[in-house]
């Protein structure tokens, strides 16, 4: 739906009510409650999960400030919902327990989290999310979007999307097949630098220099439009963990004051960084390899769905090229999948098809597929 009503992108045929409807948009009118009465009215005995984007994804089109809305219906499969609040970063890994523990844990097999992109911190949230599941159920989802403003996010679980809100979906049943795949397609420029000051999400000092003046003289001109430029050159760390691979963080917000720059997840001090930038091919390239590393887990079985969280940062370097990654994604999973999801400031997804534990991804496109046995 963008402005004049809602258009069908593919139809078929329920043999029952649809248990979950997902409605990604533009913030305003995800906080509109009109349009939330207008799916109610629609989808009377579903639950409906609502997050606000930096961009929708249906089909293979990328629209701003629109609704993209997919209704499921699962034929076997039992769905749990659960909702909590936060109110500063600090509070992200309580949340992520709490949203853990409210979900009940026989036959769960996957669950998919729905965050403020603003007030959460990604790392401590996935955290708490792994140490409150089992340790053989999977996660992904994402860190919902303000397009490029920054100013407020938004989620709401069977209400209108309000901040400071997190959604968690728990799928049940062994019908179920999941999939998941998060590549990025980023290269490394410059040298390779340590963070000497930091506090969970928020970086001050790079090689003991203050962050910001230091990233600054990286952008030149570009640094007059920070934190929105700031995407296009994300910084790559080297956790000390051999057990984790390189992750990529994205900014989310700069402090002229004390040259500070707050993150999407932690950057932990001792950590080594490097900045990125983009490349065209190897972000289409990434998009392809995540849509086959998503369908590996289904084997012989093909995706009825694929529900896409793909970067802000991905979308502004691609501009008009942005539909492509969408397209590589098809071209590997199938055209008989239906595709919907949203531009995010955060993705969340285990870093192997094989894996379980989730981890904070920045400058991704995530997937994760589904299909019915």
């Amino acid at each position: 739906m963008q402005g004049e009503g809602w258009t069908e992108v593919r139809q078929q045929k329920f043999k029952g009510q649809p248990q979950l409807v997902l409605a990604f948009g533009g913030r305003a009118l995800m906080e509109d409650e009109k349009y939330f009465e207008e799916i109610r009215s629609m989808y009377p005995t579903a639950h409906i999960i609502e997050c606000s984007t930096a961009g929708e994804i249906s089909d293979t089109r990328v629209s701003d400030n629109s609704i993209a809305l997919a209704a499921l219906w699962f034929e076997k499969t039992q769905l749990s919902f659960a909702e909590t609040e936060v109110a500063v970063a600090d509070e992200s890994y309580a949340a992520g327990k709490k949203l853990a523990d409210a979900l009940p844990k026989e036959n769960l097999i996957h669950a998919m989290v729905f965050s403020d992109g603003l007030r959460v911190n990604g790392t401590p949230l996935v955290k708490g999310l792994n140490d409150g599941l089992p340790p053989n159920v999977s996660v992904t989802g994402g860190l919902v979007g303000d397009g490029a403003d920054f100013k407020k996010t938004v989620v709401g679980l069977d209400h209108v999307a309000q901040e400071g809100k997190i959604v968690l979906a728990g799928f049940y049943g062994d019908s179920l097949k999941v999939g998941y795949g998060s590549l990025g397609g980023w290269d490394p420029f410059g040298v390779e630098r340590t963070i000497t000051k930091s506090k969970g999400n928020v970086l001050y000092e790079l090689d003991g220099k203050p962050a910001l003046e230091l990233y600054k003289s990286y952008l030149g001109d570009q640094a007059k439009g920070l934190p929105n430029t700031g995407l296009l050159f994300p910084l790559s760390l080297k956790l000390n963990d051999p057990q984790q691979p390189e992750v990529v963080r994205t900014i989310l917000a700069v402090n002229e004051k004390d040259q500070s720059m707050t993150f999407a997840g932690d950057m932990p001090e001792g950590t080594k960084a490097t900045l990125m930038k983009a490349n065209f091919e190897r972000l289409i390239d990434g998009a392809s390899d995540a849509g086959g590393m998503s369908i590996e887990p289904l084997g012989s079985e093909k995706a009825d769905l694929a529900i896409l969280i793909s970067c802000i940062g991905r979308k502004l370097v691609l501009k008009e090229r942005i539909e492509e990654e969408i397209e590589a994604v098809q071209s590997a999973i199938g055209t008989q999948a239906a595709i919907v999801g949203f531009y995010s400031y955060g993705e969340l997804c285990p870093t192997a098809p094989t894996e379980k534990q989730c981890r904070l991804h920045n400058q991704t496109m995530t997937i994760t597929t589904f299909r019915e046995v």
